[in-house]
């Protein structure tokens, strides 16, 4: 199925994203209107971003001098055509409310629609952070920073980045440096906040200096002094700061002014070439902005600061969780690039020929005429397990996107169920497809040959831009760690038994198929063997023991969660109600088929080293490498 065709398929047959206008937040909508922004969506998509995909992975953004000696972006004019077309859509802002000039969709329609962009150039699809950023602001910021900061980021007027890493902390944001003191008089006397001044770098900011929008708002993770000057060590001192690149009043009005936030160099990436990657530094005296005493050296950055001190980590984590489900969405969504694009090839490329039913050798007769590739077996072999990889993560997003809908507008105990599989589930959405979708652009790119490894066809770009996204936003060893650390455990399981129960629904449905009830069965005995391998892992209470193996607990909570997508996915597409082709209903089922047969089974290997709490890898010692 084509994408769009799969996303009708999964919006309203299988998640009933067409009943959401029954709800009060979404009563001026219909399955029309959900169309409509799908139709618009995938119209921008394939004018302003796909036929440049190319174009900005060869055009690099590059720095040259300004006017006033700093450093400026310089970034293709299709970046600019695209980002304007994809502001004046309204899907900045299309989750939130009218009356800040949203559309009140839902996230799920929402998420779906933004696929498009994510298919047809990831790294010109720059607009995630700036949406995280206003949500963030939303949901923590005053109403002062609301207005004139997040309403200004969802109408396309401004952008947004978030500053976390730092060049010598990396992913320990415990070990950040970036401080943050309080600017004299005008600490509580400036209406955007407690307005502090802030010295430090940041590492690895995407989309961190551009000219895409008239001012780019940084949210900055620093720490404050204490009373003797010295930074709290640890997450506990860390607090969340706006710091715009130009300084604004509290009408929203831009002052004239630069604030000391300068570029201090570009990151040249494996992929994602379109998106700019930078190093920051906020208080270098670059630009100054009036005194302050900081040590004597400098007034620096101006920052206004969001919540409460100490708690910014809490903050940002409104944004890392939606950016980490952002990232799992854009793995995928590569890793289906490639698949479509190796299909295509499969069924045009013709070479060898097809194996003799009376056993005579193979591809011995030259006279017959060569086949498509296709019907090779091993072949279809690496386009299943593409297929399935990416078709199962793509149902994975949008089903994490309908559980904010449902923790957003369900009643009271739906919604906190809702709020407690998100918790579960994040880990996975975010690293499951970051490596097997990436795993299908690798076969991408072995169905191809040797022409996968050139630049004429589109499957290393892929590949290349896909590799960063088990990266982003934690890598598998933060993920696992969260997941079998924290996730599994919180609220005494509770979230954990809720993804049960809901996978024994799917195991009891699918049990009244025929077609399905084997499946059924590895699924209930997969489910059986991670709630014991949890245990196990815990059973000395020892972390060092418990998280030596996160990982492959990682990888068989992830192969299990998409054992069950893949089995209520296809459970729905054989029911009676469903308005798909027979053709149709057989590539459901064998996708299903081959995901329980090949894939599933790889979970008894990781799960054994779990279980066994296997010391192998923690225990090595350094001087034996």
């Amino acid at each position: 199925m084509a994408l769009r065709s799969s996303l009708d398929f999964l919006l309203y047959d299988w998640l009933s994203a067409g009943q959401l206008n029954q709800r009060e937040r979404f009563k001026d909508h219909s399955r029309e209107t959900f169309d409509a922004v799908l139709d618009t969506c995938e119209r921008i998509a394939r004018e302003k971003y796909a036929p440049f995909n190319r174009l900005v992975d060869t055009q690099e953004p590059r720095t040259e001098l300004a006017a006033d000696g700093s450093l400026r972006v310089v970034l293709p004019q299709a970046t600019h055509e695209a980002f304007k077309a994809f502001a004046e859509s309204g899907m900045l802002s299309a989750a939130q409310d009218y009356d800040i000039g949203g559309m009140q969709l839902p996230y799920t329609v929402e998420a779906a629609a933004n696929t498009f962009f994510a298919m047809a150039s990831i790294s010109i699809n720059a607009s995630l952070l700036s949406v995280g950023n206003a949500n963030l602001l939303m949901k923590h910021g005053t109403d002062l920073q609301r207005t004139v900061f997040a309403l200004n980021e969802f109408s396309g007027r401004w952008a947004g980045t978030m500053c976390l890493s730092e060049p010598q902390a990396g992913s320990s944001l415990s070990d950040i440096t970036t401080k943050a003191v309080p600017d004299g008089p005008a600490f509580e006397a400036d209406p955007l906040g407690p307005r502090y001044r802030l010295k430090g770098n940041k590492m690895w900011i995407s989309a961190g200096e551009h000219e895409l929008t008239e001012n780019i708002i940084h949210l900055v993770l620093a720490k404050i002094p204490d009373a003797d000057g010295k930074l709290v060590p640890g997450t506990r001192g860390i607090s969340l700061f706006i710091c715009p690149k130009k300084l604004v009043n509290a009408a929203g009005e831009l002052t004239g002014v630069r604030n000391d936030v300068a570029l201090a160099g570009l990151n040249h990436k494996l992929g994602w070439r379109g998106t700019t990657n930078t190093l920051l530094n906020f208080g270098e005296g670059k630009f100054p902005v009036g005194q302050g005493g900081f040590d004597g050296e400098g007034a620096g950055a101006v920052a206004y600061r969001v919540g409460q001190p100490g708690e910014g980590l809490r903050c940002m984590f409104h944004m890392m969780n939606e950016a980490r489900i952002g990232i799992g969405t854009a793995a995928t969504l590569l890793g289906l690039a490639g698949y479509y694009a190796s299909l295509d090839y499969a069924r045009t490329r013709t070479q060898g020929r097809p194996v003799k039913a009376n056993g005579a050798a193979v591809g011995k007769d030259a006279a017959q005429a060569q086949v498509p590739i296709i019907e090779h077996a091993d072949i279809k072999r690496m386009l299943l397990a593409q297929k399935s990889y990416c078709e199962g993560a793509l149902a994975l997003q949008l089903y994490c996107a309908r559980l904010v809908d449902e923790q957003h507008t369900a009643a009271a105990p739906e919604a906190d169920e809702a709020r407690l599989l998100l918790e579960v589930l994040t880990p996975i959405a975010k690293s499951w497809p970051s490596e097997w979708c990436l795993e299908a652009n690798s076969l991408a790119i072995q169905i191809h040959g040797g022409y996968g490894y050139t630049r004429d066809f589109p499957v290393e770009q892929y590949w290349r831009d896909n590799r960063l996204n088990m990266i982003h936003e934690g890598t598998h060893g933060i993920q696992a760690a969260d997941l079998l650390g924290r996730k599994v455990l919180m609220e005494n399981g509770r979230g954990l038994a809720l993804l049960g129960g809901r996978m024994m629904a799917t195991v009891a449905r699918a049990k009244a198929v025929p077609a399905l009830a084997g499946f059924a069965q590895s699924l209930e005995a997969a489910l059986l063997h991670i709630d014991s391998a949890t245990r196990a892992a815990w059973s000395t209470a020892n972390p060092g023991q418990a998280l030596a193996n996160a990982v492959p607990y990682l990888q068989s909570f992830g192969h299990t969660v998409l054992a069950w997508i893949t089995l209520d996915v296809t459970a729905t597409a054989l029911g009676d109600g469903t308005m798909i082709s027979v053709a149709n209903k057989q590539a459901f089922m064998g996708t299903c088929s081959y995901f329980y047969r090949y894939e599933l089974p790889k979970i008894e290997a990781w799960l054994q080293v779990v279980e066994s709490r296997d010391m192998t890898c923690a225990d090595f010692p350094e001087e034996a490498f």
